[in-house]
């Protein structure tokens, strides 16, 4: 009879052990296919303009080593920054091994990620775009800075690096897009500029331009979306 406890006791654990190791195994695996995510910041940005994003991308179980940001110089052409961006998610796939990366951008951010996207050929190396508040139409508050900044001008509705990138389709290959917007906005004017043909378009009631690098349910919701939720 003793016996027979002791198997039973040692089968248990046995298969005890076995469960939590194919769910630790599943776990691995999920992530290992998650893909990475890039933050693009816009006009003025830096890194810590995402520290909220990724506190909110850890919460929905992502680890800190699959959050990146790009960061470059604002003031230049976004063409440049695009070609930038484009080296950086090479760098990325290699140093992850994941065939595609996520973008997640605000305001200019989003003219440098489209121009990747597609003039240099990006789509094909990303899964999920998010736009927050991006400038995809350009914004007439650039006016104001286009003394100091070429990307200034290029942000300026109807200028050639706009009219180019509204050509054609604006949500290309099997990239699933979504932007956020707000009539609330206060710097992207008119705030439809944020729409992208073919997207998930999401009108959030009202939040300042800012407010979109800070908003904890906006933010849980661009991480759902990242994770194919």
């Amino acid at each position: 009879m003793k016996r027979r406890i002791v198997g039973t006791f040692v089968a248990a654990a046995a298969a005890t052990a076995s469960l939590v190791a194919g769910g630790a195994a599943t776990a691995a695996g999920q992530a290992a296919h998650r893909a990475p995510v890039v933050f693009v910041h816009g006009y003025l940005g830096s890194d810590p303009a995402w520290a909220p994003a990724k506190a909110a991308f850890l919460a929905h179980g992502y680890r800190s080593d699959e959050l990146f940001s790009f960061v470059y110089d604002y003031n230049t052409s976004n063409e440049t920054s695009a070609r930038g961006l484009a080296a950086f998610v090479e760098k990325v796939k290699k140093d992850t091994g994941a065939p595609k990366v996520d973008i997640v951008n605000h305001s200019m951010g989003g003219m440098v990620s489209m121009w990747y996207l597609k003039e240099l050929g990006g789509a094909s190396s990303v899964g999920h775009l998010a736009s927050l508040a991006g400038a995809h139409h350009g914004t007439d508050v650039a006016a104001l800075c286009t003394v100091m900044s070429p990307s200034c001008e290029e942000m300026r509705p109807g200028s050639a690096f706009l009219t180019r990138l509204a050509s054609g389709d604006e949500t290309p290959g099997d990239t699933r897009y979504r932007t956020w917007y707000s009539p609330c906005d206060g710097v992207i004017n008119p705030y439809l500029s944020t729409r992208l043909k073919g997207a998930e378009n999401t009108l959030v009631p009202c939040l300042n331009h800012v407010a979109f690098l800070t908003d904890g349910g906006l933010l849980s919701q661009v991480a759902a979306f990242t994770k194919g939720e």
